[in-house]
């Protein structure tokens, strides 16, 4: 159950933060929030998406929760293409899009931690 709750509390937390302050999370993933203002926007989008994935985990049991890890799983990974693909497309620098991308495969190697565990 720690690679569970680890993953899942560490998903809300960051989920939580995006959409309480998208500015400076983006800021922190290397955005540039002052260039583009609708990235709050989208910024919140990320960020309940991740709480929502967070909490769903943790308060689910057996079968419900393994298919909340892999929707996570799904999320992430799809996270990883977007990253490289904003690489790229020169969207997203080569330090953002690695970056993102490293951090995105990160927490699909979690969660594929936690459904092992599960």
């Amino acid at each position: 159950m720690d690679s569970i709750a680890a993953l899942a509390g560490l998903r809300a937390v960051i989920g939580a933060s995006a959409w309480a302050a998208p500015d400076l999370s983006g800021r922190l993933f290397g955005l540039d929030p002052d260039a583009n203002p609708q990235a709050g926007y989208l910024g919140r989008l990320f960020g309940v998406r991740d709480l929502v994935l967070g909490v769903g985990t943790l308060r689910a049991e057996g079968d419900a929760r393994k298919l909340w890890l892999q929707a996570g799983i799904a999320c992430d990974a799809a996270d990883a293409a977007a990253s490289l693909l904003g690489k790229r497309n020169g969207t997203l620098s080569t330090f953002t899009g690695v970056g993102t991308a490293v951090i995105a495969l990160a927490a699909v190697g979690m969660g594929v931690a936690a459904l092992q565990e599960q």
